[in-house]
C-alpha cells in the first residue's frame, strides 16, 4: 500500500514505475523557461522528479540512456528504492515536494536512439498480407517460422508521441502505369510494442535468449508509420526504404520490465522445431498486452499481443546471433500487432483489406488508408501482479499535408 492517493482506474500504480523524461511547464505564457529535462517516475496522476529526489546527475542527463547503462542491479535497486520511498509513511515529508502534477509537466523523448530494428513477429498480420499481395500462394514465406524476419529502421526519425506525422513523398507506380513522384496515396499505421535495450554487448558476442531481462530495460509502445504505396515500389530486392523511414512514434513512458512478471505467457505452439539459438521453452517470453487502436477517437482495432509468434528475447537472440553488437538506447519493435479476428488487425491495410472494405467511422465517413487531418492514438494495458492493470500511456501522432 502507498501512502499517496491514488485513483481507483489508474494505471500508474505502485505494480508499474515506469520511466520517463519531463520538464516543468512553464505557469503561464511569457513565463521563463522550463527547468531542464529530467528523469521523472509516474505514480497516479503524478511523476516523481528522481533528479531533484536523489540529487543524482544519471537523472539529470535528459536521456535514460546514463541510468540504462549502469545494469539490471542498478535498475532493481532503484525500483526497490521508489516503492519504499512511495510505502514507507517516514518518507512522505520528504518525497511530497518532488511530486509534481502531470498535467504540469511536458514529456520529452524518453531515449537517445542508438539503433533501430523492426521485426514481422505477428503471423495473422503477415498471413493477411500473403494472402492479399500473393493469392494462390502460401501466405507465409518458406523462412517465416524459421526465425523472426526484420530489417533495420532509421534511428534519427524516431520521435516522440504528438509529433507531427507529415505526409511522405516517394516514387510509386500503379499497375500499367510509369512511376510518379508524390506525397503518399496510402498512409497506414502499423500497432507495435517496442523493447528498449539498456546494456550493450561486445561485437563478435551473440545474446542468448535467457539472458533477455540481463539487456533490455523495458518496453514502450510504437506506432512504426507506413507509406504502402512507396514501399510496395521499392521493396523488391532490398526490403523498406523511404516508405518507412520517415517517422517512427514512441511512447514518452518505458515500462520496466521487471513490472511484467504477471503478463508472461507462453507463446504460440511453434510449427517447425526451434533452431537451439532459439529455443525458449525454459523460460518464455511471451506478453499478455492488450492493445486498442483509436482513429479521430473511434476505436478501431483491440490487438493481442499474446499470440506473436516470435518472442522479443527470441528477436534478440536472432538479431545478435552474427555478432551483432548491442548499444544502450537501441530500440527494436515487434511488427505489427494484429489478431485473428477483423477487430483486431493493427494496420489499417488489413482492417479494410487493401481498400477493397473500406472502414465505416461514426461520421458517416469512411477510411482505406489515412487522410491528412486524421489521429491515430495507441494505447495497452497487461495484468499486474495485484490484480489491477498496467498502463503504457499512449502514442499519438496527427497527419499533416506534405510539405
Amino acid at each position: 500500500m502507498t501512502w499517496l492517493d491514488l485513483p481507483s482506474d489508474t494505471g500508474f500504480g505502485l505494480a508499474n514505475l515506469p520511466y520517463g523524461i519531463f520538464t516543468t511547464a512553464p505557469a503561464a505564457p511569457g513565463s521563463a523557461t522550463s527547468e531542464a529535462a529530467r528523469t521523472g517516475v509516474a505514480i497516479g496522476d503524478h511523476v516523481l522528479d528522481l533528479a531533484g529526489l536523489t540529487g543524482d546527475p544519471v537523472h539529470a542527463t535528459g536521456s535514460l540512456n546514463a541510468f540504462m547503462a549502469q545494469g539490471p542491479e542498478s535498475w532493481a535497486a532503484t525500483r526497490a528504492m521508489i516503492t519504499a520511498w512511495l510505502t514507507d509513511p517516514a518518507h512522505r515529508e520528504r518525497v511530497t515536494p518532488h511530486l509534481i502534477p502531470r498535467s504540469s509537466v511536458t514529456m520529452r523523448m524518453p531515449i537517445e536512439v542508438a539503433d533501430y530494428v523492426d521485426f514481422y513477429s505477428s503471423r495473422d498480420h503477415a498471413e493477411n498480407l500473403g494472402r492479399m499481395f500473393r493469392p494462390g500462394s502460401p501466405p507465409l514465406t518458406p523462412n517465416w517460422t524459421h526465425l523472426p524476419i526484420g530489417y533495420h529502421g532509421r534511428s534519427g526519425t524516431v520521435r516522440l508521441s504528438g509529433t507531427p506525422v507529415v505526409r511522405p513523398r516517394g516514387q510509386s507506380r500503379r499497375p500499367d502505369e510509369p512511376p510518379v513522384f508524390g506525397p503518399s496515396r496510402r498512409l497506414d499505421i502499423e500497432a507495435e510494442v517496442g523493447f528498449v535495450v539498456g546494456m550493450p554487448s561486445a561485437l563478435g558476442t551473440a545474446v542468448a535468449a535467457r539472458d533477455f531481462p540481463s539487456y533490455v530495460f523495458g518496453v514502450c509502445l510504437v506506432n512504426d508509420w507506413s507509406a504502402r504505396d512507396l514501399q510496395a515500389w521499392e521493396y523488391v530486392p532490398l526490403g523498406p526504404f523511404l516508405g518507412k523511414s520517415f517517422l517512427t512514434s514512441v511512447s514518452p513512458w518505458v515500462v520496466p520490465l521487471a513490472a511484467l512478471s504477471a503478463a508472461r505467457v507462453e507463446p504460440p505452439a511453434r510449427d517447425e522445431p526451434l533452431l537451439p539459438y532459439l529455443a525458449d521453452g525454459d523460460q518464455p517470453w511471451g506478453l499478455d498486452l492488450s492493445l486498442e487502436v483509436r482513429l479521430n477517437g473511434t476505436v478501431i482495432s483491440r490487438p493481442p499481443f499474446a499470440g506473436m509468434y516470435w518472442t522479443a528475447a527470441q528477436q534478440l537472440a536472432h538479431m545478435t546471433v552474427n555478432g551483432a553488437a548491442l548499444r544502450t538506447g537501441d530500440l527494436y519493435a515487434s511488427g505489427t500487432v494484429s489478431g485473428s479476428t477483423p477487430d483486431s488487425r493493427g494496420s489499417l491495410i488489413e482492417l479494410s483489406w487493401n481498400g477493397q472494405e473500406p472502414l465505416k467511422l461514426p461520421d458517416g465517413s469512411t477510411r482505406s488508408f489515412l487522410e491528412d487531418g486524421d489521429e491515430v492514438t495507441i494505447t495497452a494495458t497487461a495484468p499486474a501482479p495485484d490484480g489491477s492493470r498496467l498502463s503504457f500511456g499512449e502514442v499519438t501522432g496527427r497527419v499533416v499535408p506534405a510539405g
